[in-house]
């Protein structure tokens, strides 16, 4: 009887798990996607400004993702809302060109003007040279894809100050951000004189991700120019050195520069081929939000440059 008692009990043990466990090979059920509003909710929950602005933004390219304008509209004046008040520059004013780019590119003009001029204003303050160049190079493209052209180019002006001020070691990222927000902002034209500052600092650069980025950076304001020799030749070295990169991260966003210049350039399928060398190496990539990141951008870009094959 104790034999059979001691099965009795094991059977219950067993009946038991089976209750709460879910029945092998089933798997578990994948939770319903939030609604917008659901969302909403959580983004007022985060604990700084900077992030609820950061989740509002993602929100509203949702709902303009699907045809949804005006809940895009007032979804991201609520993230400009969140940043009126006083805050980290470094922190509000990256965020504040992110909205602005967002609002130019759905044609919302007066408020995406608003927060350009705000994230200027505290770009003024930033004292990190390099940093404050890429923020006065992204305002000045996002003016200029707002249509205010005289001050894109003021603007794209002080970025190339603070890319002047930048140490020797630094100075070739802060003329690669410069260069591409000209390109960005149609102004190529106006950047000659960076392009030769760029080039001129990209000859110390030794570490071969840096090099890769700012002979691509160059090379799209060659070709934008009309300079297409210049520029293969730009990009024949951006590539040698994008490939001789060993770290996953670093390689994939090396190439990524090198192709988004070589399509610049008009040879999609080159760049094609450049872009699936890089969402291979960004695939690599361990840590997964990084990971993430870098393939969200490769693939989106790969998007674009099939669409231009196919035309």
């Amino acid at each position: 009887m104790r034999q059979f008692d001691s099965i009795r009990s094991c059977l219950i043990i067993i009946m038991g798990l089976a209750a709460v466990l879910p029945a092998a090979g089933c798997g578990t059920k994948k939770k319903p996607a939030l609604t917008i509003e659901q969302r909403l909710k959580n983004a007022e929950k985060e604990k700084t400004p900077d992030r609820q602005a950061a989740a509002l933004l993602k929100i509203a390219r949702a709902q303009f993702a699907k045809n949804d304008e005006s809940g895009a509209k007032q979804t991201a004046a609520k993230a400009l809302e969140k940043l009126k008040g006083e805050g980290d520059a470094n922190l509000f004013a990256p965020r504040l060109v992110e909205i602005a780019g967002f609002l130019a590119e759905i044609g919302d003009r007066k408020p995406a003007r608003e927060a350009l001029g705000q994230a200027c204003g505290l770009a003024d303050t930033i004292e990190d040279p390099v940093r404050k160049a890429k923020l006065f190079a992204d305002a000045g493209a996002f003016y200029k894809a707002n249509t205010d052209s005289a001050q894109a180019k003021e603007t794209l002006k002080k970025a190339a100050d603070a890319a002047a001020s930048v140490e020797e070691r630094f100075r070739a990222e802060a003329w690669a951000a410069v260069a591409l927000g000209y390109t960005r902002s149609g102004l190529a034209d106006a950047a000659s004189d960076v392009v030769d500052k760029l080039l001129e600092a990209a000859k110390t650069l030794e570490e071969p991700r840096a090099k890769a980025q700012a002979l691509s950076a160059a090379a799209e304001v060659q070709a934008q120019t009309g300079k297409k020799k210049d520029a293969e030749k730009l990009l024949t070295d951006a590539e040698a050195s994008a490939k001789s990169v060993e770290r996953a991260e670093s390689r994939a966003y090396a190439l990524l520069s090198v192709a988004r210049a070589t399509s610049a350039n008009g040879d999609n399928k080159k760049a094609l081929a450049l872009l699936k060398e890089a969402d291979k190496a960004a695939d690599k990539v361990p840590e997964p939000t990084s990971q993430k990141t870098i393939v969200d951008q490769v693939r989106a870009t790969m998007a674009d440059v099939e669409k231009k094959l196919k035309k």
